[in-house]
């Protein structure tokens, strides 16, 4: 068919009727490991034995639990449903929501008892307070941390729900407990 012989190479069998091949063996009488005591596998191939063996199916690993986001671990925080470190630890890798004004940098209330930063745990939150068409940026909270303005607190969802205010004292020792983590 075709132009060309199927049968293969002068004095070769037709595919499949090869005759039988003696087992295996290294050279000096032995045989090889998975020689003719090993069963035969697809095609006639011989196996090792230690890969015929059957391994039982490994049991599936539980998924590791997703922590909690920001919003979750606020809500949590503010009803006592949530230790203050891992609370702390939440809001350290968070990400965070800033309203945005026409110079780099946060934006300050400077009408409460002492001047506070407007934090939000999402954007839906920060749409909330600021409007719909507000521009702003995100940070982690370790980001806010670093950043945040020496006597300045912040907010975390003013108008959200359960709202988390803080205040400069707070925010430094919320820092000095970090640098004691990270540093000893």
């Amino acid at each position: 068919m075709y132009g060309y012989d199927q049968s293969g190479y002068p004095g070769q069998q037709p595919y499949g009727t090869q005759p039988p091949q003696p087992p295996p063996t290294d050279g000096y009488g032995g045989a090889y490991p998975g020689g003719p005591e090993a069963t035969e596998g697809y095609g006639g191939q011989q196996y090792y034995p230690e890969q015929q063996q059957q391994q039982p199916p490994a049991a599936p690993a539980a998924a590791p639990q997703a922590p909690p986001t920001l919003t979750d671990a606020l809500r949590a925080y503010t009803s006592g449903a949530m230790s203050s470190e891992e609370f702390h630890d939440t809001f350290l890798a968070g990400k965070v929501y800033c309203p945005r004004g026409e110079n780099p940098g946060f934006l300050a209330l400077h009408n409460t008892q002492q001047p506070v930063i407007p934090l939000f745990t999402s954007l839906k939150e920060l749409r909330r307070y600021a409007g719909k068409e507000s521009r702003y940026f995100t940070v982690t909270g370790g980001e806010v941390l670093d950043l945040l303005p020496t006597g300045y607190g912040f907010a975390l969802d003013m108008e959200g729900e359960h709202r988390l205010v803080l205040d400069a004292k707070s925010v430094e020792e919320m820092v000095e407990y970090t640098m004691r983590r990270l540093y000893g």
